[in-house]
């Protein structure tokens, strides 16, 4: 199945987004090519980016103590194990102290690497970390796979509490929700949302041999799912067929 999700806030779409990045940095830092670990060191520089957002690092933290005060809640409930509950909070808690205790926003002590600034400022033209423009790290390029690894890890790990928050929130807000089989009459489907609660991320199962695109718009009131084909002209066209899917609605 192909899974697609769509947030329905700014802040989850942040989140997505810098879950996004993590997963790629951390699987071009398992890999021993010099180009995969330039493309690892500007995932780096993207999350720094993404990072900026002078609330993200408050927003993060709120929301892990939300998770808490809501887990808390549910103590002396028969149908829940105390010992599960405690697992959690205490990952809750670990994450919070980690985050809470760095200064600044993401990266922010990768921004005093003069180095590695030298590098940031020049990924974003075309060619421009050629060895004539920046020797040093062409010669970085040249070290051992060990070496430069233990560079991106230690860099990396400026940003892992944030990281490792990301991963936490997102996996407990997506086991929030029940998936449910629903049809796209005609490639079309509509559904109005329940009132008194609040979603923020929806999530979309497909089968990949139906080999269709869904194009999805929601607010707090309703959702909206196109569901379209990638055709040999390579532009989108709608598909009216009847489709089946899988929907998850995560609060």
């Amino acid at each position: 199945m192909i899974l697609y999700e769509y947030p329905f806030n700014e802040r989850i779409r942040t989140y997505l987004r810098l879950e996004h990045l993590f997963l790629r940095l951390a699987e071009l830092m398992g890999r021993a090519s010099p180009l995969d670990h330039h493309y690892a060191l500007t995932t780096i520089f993207e999350v720094m980016d993404v990072g900026a957002r002078a609330d993200l690092k408050s927003d993060v933290l709120k929301d892990l103590d939300k998770q808490k005060q809501a887990l808390n809640g549910y103590r002396g409930n028969p149908a829940i194990s105390e010992a599960v509950l405690d697992k959690v909070i205490a990952q809750l808690d670990g994450c919070f102290s980690a985050l809470n205790a760095l200064t600044g926003k993401a990266g922010q002590s990768l921004t005093e690497n003069d180095w590695l600034m030298s590098i940031r400022s020049r990924v974003g033209i075309p060619g421009g970390t050629c060895e004539f423009d920046l020797p040093a790290y062409y010669s970085w390029q040249h070290r051992s796979a060990e070496s430069r690894q233990q560079d991106l890890q230690r860099w990396a790990a400026t940003l892992a509490p944030l990281a490792e928050s990301i991963h936490l929130l997102l996996k407990m807000l997506r086991d929030s929700g029940a998936p449910q089989k629903v049809m796209a009459v005609g490639g079309q489907f509509q559904q109005n949302l329940p009132q008194g609660r609040t979603f923020q991320l929806l999530r979309l199962a497909l089968d990949p041999e139906l080999q269709v695109i869904p194009e999805i718009s929601g607010n707090r009131l309703m959702v909206s799912i196109r569901l379209m084909r990638h055709d040999a002209d390579d532009r989108l066209h709608a598909c009216g067929q009847d489709t089946a899917f899988e929907l998850t609605l995560c609060s």
